[in-house]
């Protein structure tokens, strides 16, 4: 997927169609056949199986369309509309930092609270100064470690406690999923519901997000997407990360399943100021400050709460998003970008077969977003910060 790849996106690129925005669900999109094009040369470069691809808006849906298949097997069934796929750290932006914020809303939990006062178990530890606040923008200095089979919440928040933090909180975007593992488990604390119900309660079931939950039941993993944990092993409904199986599948950072249709609710509903369908689940004013930026490394580094907005991690957000969106990625290769400038969001669920061409991942990703764009609306023109795609998550 390199000179071939590159000559057909030039072309692509030079010669895109107009397109109609037809269709107010998800089952009756449009066709874009350059997004097509890119896909499936993603596909017979072997860097993936296969992928849905979603485009929207805040009232309709404008693309959805999938590819390839569920596996590299021999005579694997086909991806479709539905298929479940592992989102991986997606579960930050979708079920975490939500959870977190809700909280925070409802004055249960503050922003700016200092860790220790959820966390008795920092008291004493040098880690006063640490505030929830960099745990979501992954400031706090904070680095992962692996979890063994058996391990506990408590022990992975003893062992937390004890690490020397690599930086003053708040002075360097280092990014880690110990930072999320707490807050999942600070949800936990607050509430008085694991995380998993918490966020199925207060946004999954409100959403009418049918599919997206932890741990996937036996019955649905015939449509779940495979991941890979070694060059012979396949999980179905199992997630991929290490951590997240050491913790039983439900954990802050990762861990969470869902589909195309279930993801594009809930994009639909950050781009309506948190309200869909007449219901509110988060308050405008929440979902402003979880998309206003937080800049580090001399602004070179731009967060969110929870959201990547300009990073090494930000390859979604393509060439002609503006500054004012925000999105977020997973090491599974799915990925979501949303622009409320643009009123347009993109999203590509992957089951990933190449786990080694990060780059080549990311330029898809970056592709695909710059096309929907194309398609879907006229750019706005704001120039935003360029950065590496050579990293991902």
């Amino acid at each position: 997927m390199s000179l071939r790849y590159l000559l057909v996106l030039a072309v692509l690129l030079l010669s895109v169609p107009a397109f109609g925005q037809d269709g107010e669900e998800l089952g009756n999109p449009v066709r874009g056949d350059a997004i097509d094009c890119v896909v499936r040369e993603a596909i017979a470069s072997g860097l993936i199986n296969g992928a849905v691809v979603f485009v929207g808006n805040s009232s309709d849906a404008l693309f959805l369309h999938s590819y390839g298949s569920l596996s590299p097997s021999v005579n694997a069934p086909n991806t479709e509309a539905d298929t479940i796929f592992d989102l991986a750290s997606l579960t930050k932006v979708l079920a975490t930092a939500p959870s977190v914020m809700k909280l925070v809303e409802e004055e249960r939990v503050g922003l700016y609270d200092p860790v220790t006062k959820w966390f008795p178990e920092f008291v004493g530890k040098d880690k006063d100064n640490l505030l929830i606040f960099h745990l979501l923008t992954h400031t706090s200095g904070l680095v992962d470690f692996p979890l063994a089979e058996g391990t506990t919440m408590q022990q992975v928040v003893a062992r937390a406690s004890l690490l020397d933090l690599r930086a003053r909180p708040g002075d360097r975007f280092k990014y880690a999923d110990i930072n999320f593992i707490l807050l999942g488990e600070l949800v936990g604390r607050v509430a008085g519901v694991p995380l998993d119900r918490y966020a199925a309660e207060n946004f999954f079931a409100p959403l009418g997000m049918i599919d997206t939950r932890f741990n996937p039941p036996e019955e649905v993993r015939s449509r779940c997407a495979a991941t890979r944990i070694e060059e012979d092993c396949l999980l179905y409904g199992a997630v991929q990360d290490p951590n997240a199986r050491m913790l039983g599948g439900v954990a802050g950072h990762a861990g969470l399943f869902g589909t195309a249709t279930d993801l594009s609710r809930f994009c639909r509903m950050i781009l309506r100021g948190g309200e869909l369908g007449g219901k509110r689940l988060l308050a405008e004013r929440t979902v402003r400050r979880m998309a206003s930026p937080n800049f580090f490394h001399d602004g070179k580094v731009v967060r969110g709460l929870g959201w990547d907005i300009v990073s090494p991690y930000s390859s979604p957000r393509g060439k002609l998003f503006s500054c004012a969106s925000f999105g977020h990625t997973g090491y599974s290769g799915c990925s979501l970008w949303i622009d409320p400038d643009s009123d347009l969001f993109v999203g590509i669920l992957v089951s990933r077969r190449d786990y080694r061409k990060n780059g080549d991942l990311n330029r898809l990703r970056g592709t695909v977003s710059t096309l929907a764009a194309t398609l879907f609306f006229k750019p706005t023109h704001r120039k935003c910060r360029e950065n590496s795609a050579e990293e991902t998550r």
